[in-house]
């Protein structure tokens, strides 16, 4: 049925044309070459009665390898002959439709998308080994189809993607979902080598496989990610320069744009990639979490990817707990101060260190750790207050506050003192007020120093106060008594100083 329709389009004219190589040096195609020759003797002006029909190139431009005919399917195909039938199918496939018209190229879209599907079959099926051409003809299947440049879009002009945005989906993905996951059954395949394979899934593939991530379409930035992920576990040479190129994304995103799409999947092909870190870390992971994931705190699309990212900041700790303080630091260096959302993302990232934090670290940067938290419970946004006050549910954050409230209760008592008087929701006057008792019952002594040094440093500035009022009331008085005149000059007042 299908090939009746495809006799009644226009014939294309045969061409004999080289298969370039998109991945390497255009001089070096791999022996690999595309003859549009219906047989071997196709410059002879005689006509072979038994040829076969070439309907494919009715459709596509002709892509017969070797004499095999691109449409053969794989079953009907001798042995000795599915790899150059394979390599034939991926020459076809290598012909780009134009997805926004839906009604533009349709029988071959069709073709395209059947091929498609054979290729997965064939790839999944495991043939028993690729062959160098086989390898480079996928590989520039692969780039031709998904290799790209986005267009500019008003999501740029806000800054990325946000959580509320609706995605967007590429027309083109029923082809470009076929090719991915040809692309990943190939890189998971074992009747691919490494070796062989490296010289042509190399860093410019890499980059722009990276490139991609930039994708709106969030089918295609999963995809990407499953698969980037397979080639970083089978290329063990391109390691490094994945992690390099990965982190460059991370500070162009973070310096410089702050916008990009994928910084979720890219954070969570990283998360599976933490968790194989061999101990001691090296000081390159090192410097990348104090580098790159710590400053990823500051965008204001946190929210977009905040999970994953605090998944590998979490992994980093627990393969070095010594790190938990360096991470306390970079997140009160990028504190927000007017985002109240993000100020409940990092109450909740804190909590989750000091649930591994080992007393020795927690010290460290208790003191400036404490007074960042006291400015939260004072928030006057009541979720802001309540998270901050429900860390003392937690068990381990408990402990350690009990063992070092010498310190910590003399920097946060006058917050809660303050809630106690002056906060206007009811329920972070509560849990102020569950906060006082614990710790009265903690220490009753230490609880009472603390309430009187906090009304005598009021009763200071309540003076002080009173002292600047009458000032400035001298001050007035003077003035009234003073005849205003045309030509006024300015008089320096020095003000009491305060005791």
């Amino acid at each position: 049925m299908l090939k009746q329709l495809l006799n009644k389009l226009p014939k294309r004219s045969i061409k004999s044309e080289s298969l370039e190589d998109p991945l390497s040096d255009p001089n070096n195609n791999g022996g690999i070459q595309r003859s549009t020759s219906l047989n071997s003797a196709s410059s002879s002006p005689k006509v072979v009665p038994n040829a076969p029909k070439r309907t494919s190139s009715a459709v596509f431009p002709s892509s017969v390898i070797a004499g095999i005919e691109p449409l053969l399917p794989f079953k009907d195909a001798p042995a000795s002959e599915k790899m150059s039938l394979f390599i034939s199918k991926l020459s076809l496939c290598c012909m780009v439709f134009d997805f926004t018209d839906p009604s533009k190229n349709t029988a071959e879209k069709d073709l395209k998308r059947l091929t498609l599907i054979e290729l997965l079959d064939f790839v999944a099926s495991g043939p028993p080994r690729f062959s160098e051409p086989a390898i480079l003809s996928l590989c520039k299947m692969c780039s031709v189809n998904l290799f790209r440049v986005f267009p500019p879009n008003y999501r740029s002009a806000r800054g990325g993607e946000n959580e509320d945005d609706e995605p967007s989906f590429d027309p083109a993905w029923p082809h470009l979902q076929i090719v991915y996951d040809i692309l990943l059954k190939f890189v998971t395949s074992a009747s691919v080598e490494a070796k062989v394979a490296k010289k042509y899934i190399n860093h410019s593939f890499i980059l722009r496989m990276l490139d991609l991530f930039e994708s709106e379409d969030p089918r295609e930035r999963e995809s990407l990610k499953a698969i980037m992920h397979r080639i970083y576990g089978k290329f063990m040479v391109h390691r490094p320069f994945i992690r390099k190129s990965i982190s460059n994304i991370f500070y162009r995103f973070v310096f410089e744009t702050e916008r990009h799409n994928g910084i979720a999947e890219l954070l969570e092909i990283f998360g599976s990639v933490i968790t194989g870190f061999a101990l001691p870390l090296k000081e390159e992971h090192k410097i990348f979490l104090w580098r790159a994931l710590i400053p990823l705190h500051k965008p204001k699309s946190l929210g977009v990817y905040f999970q994953q990212l605090s998944y590998c900041v979490t992994q980093f700790i627990e393969k070095d707990p010594k790190l938990a303080s360096t991470v306390i630091r970079g997140l009160l260096k990028y504190w927000p101060i007017t985002n109240s959302q993000k100020e409940v993302m990092f109450l909740g990232e804190v909590e989750e260190v000091l649930e591994t934090i080992s007393m020795g670290e927690f010290q460290r940067v208790m003191v400036p750790l404490f007074w960042r938290i006291g400015c939260c419970i004072n928030s006057s946004h009541f979720q802001v207050a309540e998270r901050a006050l429900l860390l003392w549910n937690n068990d381990q954050i408990f402990n350690l506050i009990g063992h070092n409230r010498q310190v910590i209760l003399p920097i946060i008592f006058p917050a809660l003192e303050t809630n106690v008087q002056n906060h206007w929701n009811q329920s972070v006057l509560n849990l102020t007020l569950n906060v006082r008792n614990v710790f009265t019952e903690m220490d009753n002594m230490l609880f009472l120093a603390c309430h009187a040094h906090f009304v005598e440093e009021q009763e200071k500035q309540s003076s002080a106060t009173e002292k600047r009022k009458e000032a400035w009331a001298r001050l007035e008085n003077a003035a009234s008594l003073r005849p205003i005149t045309m030509n006024t000059t300015a008089v320096l007042v020095m003000m009491p100083q305060q005791s």
